[in-house]
């Protein structure tokens, strides 16, 4: 009888199989398909570079807000997607530390507390949580999106351009402010919630030492003849969007709603200072009228008319 073949020897002898299955595909992105290498050296470039924009703003505001600020409040959450929107919190004294809390609670790196005064004064609170600084601003010149109807569009959740005025450079607290804006205003990249390209414009600039808001949408032609080429800018055009506000800064505070006073606008009047000096011109507007017709009476008893001979002429006898 012949001998058994081992076990081992039948395994080597065995041609070895092809595989049936159809190579990996690569994986599909927006910009075409991507390679195995590519999808290696990305954790790699992230891993590198260390950083990630994770911020988060919180937008809030005080109880009896008025409908137009109410709105205002709402642009902004529409066009700043990576924001979290929460219930009204009473502007009290002790509003700085229900704030924080608030703000640690959800998570945020930022807050914007629109704060209402007499249903007729809208400040507006930016805040770096937890260690700040802060900056406390008054809000004039309000129009929403509502009033306005323009007819500029754009996507919403899409990221915008920041752009600011050569007047930022000018100062230190002007610098703070822009850095501040950049980092509430700039969405993050690859944000679930944003779109990943950019078709609208943010515009900062200061005039007289206000800070004037602006959006704009970039309009761009998609007819095949007029197809825009890279960076061919001069066929492009602004339409602008809304809102529209202006930030008037009263002081910048190196805490969190609080802290020492880093800076204060020497050229900052209230509302309420406005008003009384509104009222006193017209008490003396009143005053003027009033002194103007003693004046006239104490002429008149002082020269009295002479009587007129012509008078009783056509009386009935």
């Amino acid at each position: 009888m012949g001998k058994k073949r081992k076990h081992s020897e039948t395994e080597a002898a065995a041609p070895a199989k092809k595989e049936d299955s159809a190579p990996e595909r690569p994986k599909r992105t927006l910009l075409g398909w991507k390679d195995k290498n590519e999808e290696a050296e990305e954790p790699k470039a992230a891993s590198a570079s260390g950083f990630r924009n994770r911020e988060k703003v919180l937008v809030t505001c005080s109880r009896r807000i008025s409908f137009r600020y109410r709105h205002l409040m709402l642009n902004i959450v529409s066009l700043l997607p990576h924001c979290k929107k929460d219930s009204k919190v009473e502007a009290k004294s002790s509003k700085g530390a229900t704030l924080n809390e608030l703000v640690e609670l959800k998570g945020s790196s930022s807050c914007l507390f629109f704060e209402c005064r007499k249903h007729k004064d809208l400040y507006m609170w930016m805040v770096k949580s937890p260690s700040g600084p802060s900056v406390k601003f008054l809000v004039n010149a309000v129009h929403t999106m509502e009033e306005l109807k323009l007819t500029g569009n754009h996507l919403k959740g899409s990221r915008p351009l920041l752009t600011f005025s050569t007047n930022f450079d000018k100062d230190v607290h002007w610098k703070l402010l822009k850095e501040m804006l950049t980092q509430v205003f700039g969405i993050p990249k690859e944000h679930r919630k944003s779109k990943p390209y950019h078709d609208h414009v943010f515009a900062f600039s200061i005039v007289d030492d206000h800070i004037w808001f602006r959006n704009y949408q970039i309009s761009v032609p998609h007819n095949e003849a007029d197809k825009v080429a890279r960076g061919g800018l001069d066929k492009m055009t602004l339409v602008e969007v809304g809102p529209r506000f202006c930030l008037n800064p009263i002081k910048i505070f190196g805490g969190s709603f609080g802290g020492p006073t880093l800076y204060e606008n020497p050229f900052y009047v209230s509302p309420n200072q406005i008003r009384a000096l509104e009222k006193r011109n017209k008490a003396g507007k009143f005053a003027k009228k009033i002194k103007a017709k003693t004046r006239r009476k104490m002429h008149e008893l002082s020269n009295p008319l002479e009587p007129d001979e012509f008078a009783d002429m056509w009386k009935d006898e």
